[in-house]
């Protein structure tokens, strides 16, 4: 961790609250914040947010929120995709194993819309506020520390070096924080027996445009439809890539239609290496997510694995608890790491269920599929949704809505614009 005192950087900011990293958790905190009159400079280490195979999902639990800031209508205005049921094909047998038609909030489906356009989206309202500050190509690399507190952060811009001086730092910058280490916490890892190549491959006319999976005898082939494409992913055994990628893009080929259901040629869409990309699946957590003066949210603060698509909504959820429980403390001047630790609190038990859940469903259904030498047969509560199709509101009650979701209760500030009420879409 840096020491303000040793070198005098190339530029300075002076906010109430930095945060570093401009992902889901990172810039819905920092729209939040900045609607409650808290003075917030955003940090992203990329030029823009065009990244490939990030998680696309917006949660019902997520659209709640929009609608909850009257943002809804005009999120929805955004081209999407909608997804009501998730269906699984397991040993012949296929079952919608998850209805969200039926669930207790407006917007009953996930919405299916790139993440840079979501991103984009959350800048812009920020953007139309005064308290909202974002630096893109600003890579926080260090922590700034006086007595043992964090009261800001370093990071490297096209510019040269920024110091930001901070009441508050938020680490959302992703699993791959460097923050946490430098502010000495420690992590605790579940384990996650696999990895994932994610690739698309061109939808055709005919397509039953469901969302779901196909397990098969060695493997399990996860298609999502995007509309004009299928966002594919194809579950590995943790380590195999390497292997995998040294056989050459013909016997991956050969191996992926073992298990899609699409026609063999397909696959030929992808022509080498570089149409395919590594998902490494972490499953972590902090023992602590805070030290006076720094938090962290999201995958900073607990890695997911993609087992139900959760993890996007998870750390969008820590940012509106993250708000509520800190907006009117920066405000006023008045922050205490106390505060802090009811952010922890308030999110570590939904936190741990989830890793539970998705830590059961890699030792107990993915890790015996991908060793598997015949057809697997479908596991209990799957044979039990297929028989009384009602259950399969359950797992979209879980996935759709989760466990504990958050609602905006971070006040508005005193003449400050809010959005028109939302009239639906």
């Amino acid at each position: 961790m840096a020491d303000v005192s040793e070198e005098a950087p190339a530029g300075k900011i002076d906010t109430t609250c930095c945060i570093a990293g401009g992902g889901p958790a990172g810039m819905m905190l920092a729209l939040l914040l900045a609607r409650a009159g808290v003075d917030t400079v955003i940090l992203e280490k990329h030029s823009d947010f065009l990244r490939d195979f990030r998680g696309d999902t917006i949660h019902p639990s997520t659209l709640e929120v929009m609608r909850e800031l009257g943002l809804d209508r005009k999120l929805l205005a955004l081209p999407h995709q909608k997804i009501e049921t998730l269906s699984v094909s397991i040993g012949g047998m296929d079952t919608m194993i998850a209805d969200m038609r039926h669930l207790p909030v407006k917007h009953r489906f996930i919405m299916q819309v790139p993440q840079w356009d979501f991103l984009d989206f959350l800048a812009g309202e920020g953007e139309r506020l005064p308290t909202f500050r974002r630096l893109m190509d600003a890579e926080a690399i260090d922590l700034a520390v006086e007595g043992g507190i964090v009261r800001g952060l370093v990071a490297d811009t096209l510019e040269g070096r920024l110091e930001v001086r901070a009441d508050l730092v938020v680490d959302a910058s992703g699993r791959g924080s460097i923050l946490r280490g430098k502010a000495g916490l420690a992590v605790r890892d579940l384990g996650a027996p696999i990895d994932v190549f994610w690739f698309n491959l061109p939808f055709r006319p005919g397509d039953d445009e469901r969302t779901g999976g196909r397990f098969e005898a060695g493997g399990l082939f996860v298609q999502i439809f995007r509309g004009d494409y299928w966002q594919c992913a194809y579950v590995i055994p943790k380590g195999s890539a390497d292997t995998i990628r040294a056989a050459g893009i013909e016997a991956f080929r050969t191996r992926i239609s073992a298990f899609d259901p699409f026609e063999p040629e397909r696959s030929r869409a992808l022509r080498s290496f570089d149409d395919v990309k590594l998902l490494t699946v972490t499953v972590d957590r902090l023992e602590r997510w805070y030290r006076a003066g720094f938090l962290c949210i999201g995958d900073a603060a607990h890695a997911m694995s993609p087992v139900g698509g959760v993890g996007i909504n998870l750390a969008i959820q820590d940012a509106v608890a993250a708000a509520n429980q800190l907006a009117i403390p920066l405000r006023d001047g008045k922050l205490t790491t106390a505060d802090l630790a009811a952010v922890q609190k308030r999110r570590l038990f939904p936190t741990r269920v989830v890793q539970a859940g998705q830590v059961f469903a890699h030792r107990n259904i993915l890790q015996p599929v991908l060793t598997a030498k015949s057809i697997p047969r479908p596991p209990a509560p799957v044979r039990l949704i297929d028989r009384f199709p009602r259950l399969a509101r359950i797992p979209a009650r879980l996935i759709g809505i989760g466990i504990r979701p958050e609602h905006v209760r971070s006040p508005l500030a005193a003449g400050a614009q809010a959005p028109a009420p939302s009239l639906g879409a």
